[in-house]
């Protein structure tokens, strides 16, 4: 299959004039655009290709939830994400007993091989901050204690991310454990300072979650202003950030904040997406056993009193960056492709370039999801 008359979005630039060749499901070859037709040539009118994105942070969609932990919810989740153009996305636990987390990677670890969005799973919670929970439940809440640890370890094939607040007792034990066996340690829901984060870094914490959302900022200690988690991530190069773009967790100002902070290549856009994507305004939803709502294209606690997660899905975050930050396009697809999958070691997934997967996306110039394909297959797409 050929792909021609396309723009193609690289982390680098958008270049014309250029074929994309796929063969089995992987990218073959990237060439000057030939003149002569061949068989299997699409035809993109001039529209952009780009690696399909990948989302670090799903909690669920049409109301439907990971922690059901079974295919139909999962098929439901991964068929929502990728009409926004998501090809790669980790099925995000909430904050709950153990074994129900335990049920979800069980599940996960079954269907992995037949839902190929499902490039594992991230763990958020339960080793979270009472004082920063958001929409978690805290009744659940619990610090890592070796046991528990050690059950989520019995599935690091499947656990790809693990969010953690790193000034919990044990907290720094479970990092350099989790580090160790190649889990991706996030910090989050945290409220840790300064000399917290620093010490969970030179363990191996290397992202930090949904940034400005239910992290620690800068406060006094006596009469000291100490940092938090929030400036910690800011100031450490080799810290990337989880950024919600969907205008409703984070201002356009914070937002251009982060960029001039962190650059193009330090960022993640996440949809951190709940049962409540994808339902019309008024819906209901659960998540885990809180009641939510969707009102004004984003999701709510029932009582208004926290946000529970987004709406939306990954093109839309792509265009908030270009419209509303300014960010140029080729860095935008870069937050949703090229980055994540270096967060979390996808070593085939996330770019433009031979020996990669078809993973690809065909967007409109008006940054509407046109086709979307995995490992070189359509898939169809449901309207939204």
């Amino acid at each position: 299959m050929i792909f021609t008359n396309a723009r193609l979005i690289f982390a680098d630039g958008i270049r014309d004039g250029l074929d994309l060749v796929v063969h089995e499901g992987k990218i073959t070859g990237i060439r000057e655009q030939a003149q002569a037709r061949e068989k299997e040539v699409v035809d993109l009118d001039g529209n952009y290709l780009a690696p399909g994105f990948i989302d670090l942070h799903v909690h669920g969609a049409l109301g439907r939830d990971t922690m059901e932990a079974n295919a139909e919810a999962f098929h439901a989740i991964c068929d929502f994400h990728s009409s926004g153009g998501t090809t790669s996305l980790l099925l995000t636990t909430a904050t709950a007993p153990i074994e129900k987390i335990v049920d979800v990677l069980r599940a996960a670890r079954e269907c992995r091989s037949s839902i190929s969005a499902i490039a594992g799973v991230h763990v958020e919670g339960p080793f979270i901050s009472k004082a920063k929970c958001g929409a978690q439940r805290a009744e659940f809440i619990q610090n890592p204690s070796p046991g528990i640890v050690q059950q989520l370890l019995d599935y690091a094939d499947v656990i790809k991310r693990v969010t953690i607040a790193p000034e919990l007792p044990k907290a720094l034990e479970a990092i350099e454990n989790f580090h160790a066996r190649g889990i991706s340690v996030s910090g989050g829901h945290s409220d840790a300072w300064d000399e917290n984060a620093l010490a969970a870094f030179d363990r191996g914490m290397r992202s930090v979650t949904h940034t400005f959302n239910c992290m620690s900022s800068a406060r006094r200690r006596s009469i000291y202003r100490v940092g938090g988690l929030l400036e910690f991530a800011l100031s450490e190069p080799q810290i990337s950030c989880e950024l919600i773009a969907d205008g409703y967790h984070v201002s356009p100002t914070l937002m251009k904040m982060l960029y001039h902070a962190k650059g193009p290549a330090g960022i993640c856009l996440v949809t951190d997406a709940t049962a409540g994507a994808g339902l019309p305004d008024g819906s209901r939803f659960s998540l885990f056993g809180n009641d939510c709502l969707v009102e004004n294209g984003v999701c709510l606690l029932a009582d208004r009193s926290a946000l529970a997660g987004s709406a939306l899905r990954m093109i839309d975050l792509v265009r908030t960056m270009v419209t509303e930050v300014n960010v140029l396009l080729h860095e935008a697809v870069a937050m949703a492709t090229q980055n994540p999958a270096r967060a979390i070691g996808l070593e085939t997934k996330g770019a433009l370039r031979v020996g990669a997967d078809a993973d690809l996306v065909i967007l409109s110039p008006e940054l509407k999801v046109l086709h979307v394909f995995a490992g070189g297959e359509e898939i169809v797409l449901s309207e939204r």
